[in-house]
């Protein structure tokens, strides 16, 4: 198991919890759309790290956007699980090709 099955995992389990005692507990409770907003904060504070250069502080930021993702993707009822079948699919195709394909929104 991977630490980021393992991540998702304890976010799971959380979801049920006391949101006094557990920060993933208190943002699952305020809502999906706080989640993403969270996470959108997190997005931008990795990559002002990757202009800034600093290679820990991004490495921190990261591991804060992959948290906070894989928070949001639980408050929306997505398994990480869905979402690596879903790179696995796309595994092997040009981006560019991956893209053209996509419904037009």
């Amino acid at each position: 198991m991977s630490i980021l099955d393992q991540l998702s995992a304890t976010i799971e389990a959380r979801k049920g919890a006391d949101p006094d005692t557990s920060w993933t507990a208190k943002l699952l409770s305020k809502g999906p759309e706080k989640c993403a907003e969270k996470f959108g904060e997190e997005a931008v504070e990795a990559v002002i790290e990757a202009v800034k250069g600093d290679r820990a502080a991004l490495t921190s930021e990261a591991a804060d956007v992959l948290y906070h993702l894989l928070v949001m993707l639980a408050a929306r009822d997505v398994s990480l699980a869905e979402v690596l079948a879903e790179l696995e699919r796309r595994e092997g195709t040009s981006g560019i090709v991956e893209k053209a394909a996509r419904p037009q929104t």
